[in-house]
């Protein structure tokens, strides 16, 4: 009987965890989560926190700090002078709808918002976005979804500027 108590008790505390969760948009769940700092401030500079606010869906595959921290020196600095540049980046990182992890390894590309494709590759039962690792997937919103990425995502044509 103790243990089917504690069985409720945790399933009721978990189901009310996922349902607060889905109540915050993309940009709240991604700031709250701690390891979002640097893609926070670039969506700030970039004038594009009220757009992942909006009502979507979005799927966003979302860097981590430290994957911002593996760009080469001065690009991240760069990129945060140039706001459109900074705007074509954050918006490849962007698919317009609720992709599912489910959904995502049925593709092999999908188109952002910032109107290139990304590539999606499924190798050794792990999943990438053009060379980006997802790391975690399915972290829900109420706006859409998020899918965490160990890259930044930079658009073909950008690639081979220096910022």
């Amino acid at each position: 009987m103790k243990n089917r108590l504690i069985a409720s008790f945790l399933f009721v505390l978990l189901f009310t965890i996922s349902l607060s969760a889905q109540k915050k948009d993309i940009v709240t769940v991604a700031v709250e989560a701690g390891s979002f700092k640097t893609l926070a401030t670039a969506l700030t500079e970039a004038g594009l926190v009220e757009t992942l606010k909006g009502e979507g869906p979005f799927t966003v595959f979302a860097p981590t700090d430290e994957a911002f921290a593996k760009l080469p020196k001065g690009t991240l600095e760069g990129l945060l002078k140039d706001k459109e540049a900074l705007k074509k980046v954050l918006l490849y990182h962007v698919v317009s709808g609720n992709v599912s992890s489910k959904d995502v390894v049925k593709l092999n590309k999908a188109k952002t918002v910032g109107g290139q494709d990304v590539m999606i590759k499924v190798k050794d039962g792990k999943v990438y976005i053009n060379k980006s690792q997802v790391t975690a997937a399915d972290i829900q919103a109420s706006n859409g979804v998020i899918h965490i990425i160990d890259t930044v995502l930079i658009p073909k044509e950008d690639k081979k500027k220096s910022y």
